[in-house]
């Protein structure tokens, strides 16, 4: 009998650790032969803990599980869910890149390599460079950290660049609000992410790779740190990946957790031990990235879709989704909805199936009266765009961005002024410094809504114009980007703006 209990740092916080300590605890006290497995999130965070089950070659769930349910789960008096696989929220998933996350041990290299692990890595190893970037362009892999640039064009930059040292950075400092999938695979399947830079430096002629991550993370770093040790040692990281006598390594370096962080020059220059501001493009990264060497700078789910792609065939991978927009996105669902998690679907699923059908609608029964997309410095969309198919073009088509893919659902107690007022606090505060535009508009911006708020609408169009500025004038998505959620809230909400004179007196 093996017994599944997730180590994955929402199931933690929701009693995990607490919940398989009293399952070692009752097994060995009724003398049974079980091994209990720690594996990662199956990304149903409603139903964590979940246990899994495995006997007699079923495996069957059972959740949300606390301690005090563990004599009755062994005594078999808690019904079961029935097998993950079944379960509607997960079967109506296409699952790529998280296909292995919550299936195995996150830490057996064995149990990766038996669910289809290193298989892509294996076919890299036998392809010279230019086929290597020839099929990441194939498969139309976009960056899924939220600029959306094609993967292999990126790659081709750099391995095209003429240098003596090359470098693969993972941007994995989450730090949109409402995302979490960066941390479900490095907690959860480590090994694809290593996996996918391994085959990234074969591809670009890269020798070393750095995970950039956040200290908020302590759970993922250090899984991360276990997995590379394994790796290392197993020969798939070194100076002789997998005999192919073609080396790469890497390594994880944390970061403080600033939001800015998150833009690839800022990261840079963390990653180099200096202050996180952006840099001025040109010299792109690509070029001049790391210690001024050229760098691929892609995210976490990027990096962690490659194996999947040489696995199956860039062909086999863009058959899913939609126009440009290729394959599948993890989308993480938060806020106020019945089911949250994570959700990895084709691009092409409309977002009011996603709002109303996969999640359930809202956690309060109200109505849904806006749904953030894209984190932080996502724009808010009305229940009347909910048609908008998810998607890049489609997105940018309702002045919108899928970002990092997380959405955040309100219902109809929301203030959407009070929500742009945050965006531009959240500016304010995160706010690297470098631009004006940035440094003093988002300040600026704060005070304006606030003047929106004492009654005074002739600041909405001061407040316009501010907007227009920042997102033409910043040197980052930052600022840029800061724009979307307070003129969407402003544009789809007019309510919430015009009706604060009356709301004041």
């Amino acid at each position: 009998m093996k017994i599944y209990v997730p180590m994955d740092s929402a199931a933690k916080a929701l009693g995990a650790d607490e919940v398989a300590e009293a399952i070692r605890a009752e097994v060995e006290m009724r003398g049974l032969e079980a091994e209990i497995v720690r594996n990662g999130t199956r990304g149903m965070i409603w139903l964590e803990p979940l246990v899994e089950i495995d006997m007699d070659g079923e495996r069957l769930a059972y959740g949300p599980i606390s301690e005090d349910d563990v004599p009755a789960l062994l005594d078999g008096k808690i019904e079961a869910l029935g097998k993950v696989e079944d379960m509607p929220f997960f079967a109506r998933q296409t699952r790529l890149t998280f296909g292995r996350c919550g299936l195995i041990d996150p830490l057996s290299l064995a149990d990766y390599e038996v669910h289809g692990g290193l298989a892509g890595l294996r076919r890299a190893i036998a392809m010279p460079q230019d086929a290597i970037i020839d099929e990441v362009k194939l498969s139309g892999l976009r960056g899924r950290g939220g600029a959306g640039f094609p993967t292999g064009i990126k790659w081709d930059t750099v391995r095209l660049a003429k240098a003596p040292q090359k470098y693969i950075v993972c941007n994995a400092d989450e730090g949109d609000s409402g995302t979490f999938a960066d941390r479900m695979i490095m907690e959860g399947d480590p090994f694809t992410l290593i996996e996918g830079m391994a085959i990234a430096g074969l591809g670009c002629g890269a020798t070393k790779g750095y995970v950039y991550t956040r200290s908020e993370y302590p759970d993922a770093v250090a899984v991360m740190r276990r997995a590379i040790e394994i790796a290392r040692g197993a020969g798939v990281l070194g100076a002789d990946v997998l005999g192919s006598g073609r080396a790469f390594d890497m390594e994880v370096r944390v970061g403080a957790g600033a939001y800015v962080c998150g833009e690839e020059t800022s990261l840079l220059n963390s990653l180099e031990g200096k202050r996180g501001v952006v840099r001025a493009k040109p010299p792109l990264p690509a070029l001049e990235g790391f210690l001024g060497r050229p760098t691929v700078v892609n995210n976490v789910i990027s990096l962690a879709t490659v194996p999947v792609i040489f696995a199956k065939g860039a062909e086999h991978y863009a058959n899913f989704g939609l126009g440009r927009s290729k394959g599948t996105m993890p989308i993480q669902i938060a806020g106020n909805v019945k089911f949250g998690g994570l959700f990895e679907t084709a691009f092409g699923m409309s977002l009011g199936e996603l709002v109303n059908d996969i999640a359930g609608g809202t956690a309060s029964g109200r109505p849904v009266k806006a749904v953030q997309v894209g984190g932080p410095l996502g724009a808010y969309l009305h229940p009347d765009q909910f048609d908008t198919p998810f998607g890049y073009e489609e997105f940018d088509g309702q002045k919108a961005l899928i970002g990092h893919a997380g959405i955040v659902v309100f219902d109809d107690t929301a203030d959407m002024l009070s929500m742009a007022r945050f965006a531009m606090e959240f500016c304010a505060v995160e706010s690297c410094g470098k631009c004006t535009p940035c440094r003093i508009g988002a300040v600026r911006g704060v005070e304006t809504i606030d003047r929106i708020k004492e009654g005074d609408e002739s600041a909405i169009p001061l407040l316009t114009d501010l907007c227009e500025t920042m997102v033409d004038g910043s040197l980052c998505a930052l600022g840029g980007f800061t724009p979307y959620p307070v003129m969407s809230a402003l544009r789809h909400f007019p309510e919430d703006f015009t009706s604060q004179k009356e709301a004041a007196e």
